[in-house]
């Protein structure tokens, strides 16, 4: 009796009610509709809001009444809510649910452009692309890494330490070479560098996986600062003038309206991230080391039964992966700036957010990296024209952002099963 009365348990499905997971979703969707309609139409001017489909003000524009624009595209972040509110068919609603938050983002566009002062009520696309794949390129690069690290069972929390150490290493051999492939090289190294500390750690020692990544964040802050201060800050001329590499321009893709000036005409960070996305994402799913190490992060014992070196295959694939974010590391001082102490700041830790929203997929970290760079472009758009929002809370966009994509997603998501278990061969 008792065993039957626990069967019947176990297998009873889970009932949520009306309020099931989307619904709730909806209503927040319908809330920000009504934000959108009552605020941002309220707030908005009735002057146009330009989107030019250049780098200023010139040229080709979207343009629409501010007033109207806010309204309209409120009203369809609304729809898009109460649609999935009364119970949208499970197919259509990511695409719902996309077309709604668009709805809501340019309905706050049309709200801030409209009433930027007069000479800066545009938008400039271009630049807001370009500059969101800019910032998210090292985001980009750490949740590849993270991708490579999680997929095969250890959780890198030291994500922030190997984009540091890459930009370090980057700046510091770039500079004393004079030669900007050396500085690739030496960031890919130093990235290396706290991934082996990990694997070694992590992987034979069984030292907690979470703790060790923050303590190797820790290091490469220490080793990074110090350095900085004895070799780079005296003497910046020998130590810390790497030379940036130039933007390659893609004849006739670059052309393309909007996305050809901010894709096309990037420099090799740029086309070597969406690279890496295609090939890893080829690798994990076509490949059979792809295979292997998709058994390896979900379960490890089944996988050495079957002849998979489990723990060698771990040590490789945490390498790389240093190898890719430290070379994301040298995004920054290999093409952007020279090399300041903690220069990263904090955004190892979002490229671990867009790993999670991303469900540990390239593609996937790479749309969700892309999102927190908009988000990040966003906030830095909105400071230039002067927007009425308090610019601590700009500041605080990339992360907010962060926080709620994340928290939108617990209980929605599961790592691979073994992530962060460390292997004993039996």
């Amino acid at each position: 009796m008792s065993t039957m009365a626990v069967d019947d348990v176990a297998v009873a499905p889970v009932n949520e009610g009306f309020w099931t997971r989307a619904r709730k979703t909806g209503l927040v969707l319908t809330a920000l509709g009504l934000l959108a309609v009552l605020l941002f139409t309220t707030l908005a001017a009735s002057e146009p809001a330009r989107f030019t489909l250049s780098e200023d003000a010139s040229g080709a524009a979207l343009k629409i009444n501010g007033t109207v624009g806010a309204a309209l595209f409120g009203v369809v972040a609304l729809a898009a809510g109460v649609a999935i509110l009364a119970g949208l068919p499970k197919r259509w609603f990511t695409l719902v649910l996309g077309v709604g938050l668009v709805g809501f983002v340019v309905s706050f566009l049309c709200w801030q452009v409209s009433t930027a002062p007069a000479g800066q009520n545009f938008m400039p696309l271009v630049n807001i692309v370009r500059g969101t794949f800019i910032l998210a390129l090292p985001l980009i690069f750490g949740a590849l890494a993270g991708v490579l690290c999680e997929r095969s069972g250890v959780v890198n929390v030291a994500i922030e330490g190997q984009l540091l150490m890459g930009a370090f290493s980057g700046a510091l051999f770039g500079s004393l070479s004079g030669n900007l492939w050396v500085g690739l090289v030496a960031a890919a190294v130093g990235g290396t560098f706290i991934s082996l500390l990990l694997a070694v750690f992590a992987i034979r020692y069984l030292v907690d996986q979470v703790v060790m990544g923050i303590v190797l964040n820790l290091l490469a802050v220490g080793i990074t600062g110090f350095l900085y201060e004895r070799l780079m800050q005296p003497d910046p001329a020998k130590y810390n003038s790497a030379p940036h590499f130039s933007n390659w321009e893609i004849p006739l893709l670059s052309e393309i309206p909007v996305l050809g000036p901010a894709l096309f005409a990037g420099n090799i960070f740029l086309y070597l991230g969406l690279l890496l996305v295609l090939v890893i994402h080829i690798g994990l799913f076509r490949t059979r080391w792809g295979l292997r190490t998709r058994s390896v992060g979900e379960h490890p014992t089944a996988a050495d039964t079957l002849g998979v070196r489990v723990l060698r295959l771990r040590y490789r694939n945490v390498l790389l992966a240093g190898a890719v974010a430290g070379i994301g590391g040298a995004s920054y001082t290999l093409a952007l700036f020279s090399f300041t102490k903690n220069m990263i700041g904090g955004k190892g830790f979002i490229a671990l957010a867009a790993l999670i929203f991303g469900r540990w997929s390239p593609t996937g970290a790479l749309l969700a990296a892309l999102f927190f760079g908009f988000a990040d472009q966003l906030a830095t758009y909105l400071s230039a024209i002067n927007s009425a929002i308090p610019s601590q809370f700009l500041a605080m966009l990339p992360y907010l952002a962060t926080i709620l994509a994340v928290a939108g997603l617990v209980g929605r998501v599961r790592a691979p099963a073994a992530d962060g278990k460390p292997y004993i061969k039996g």
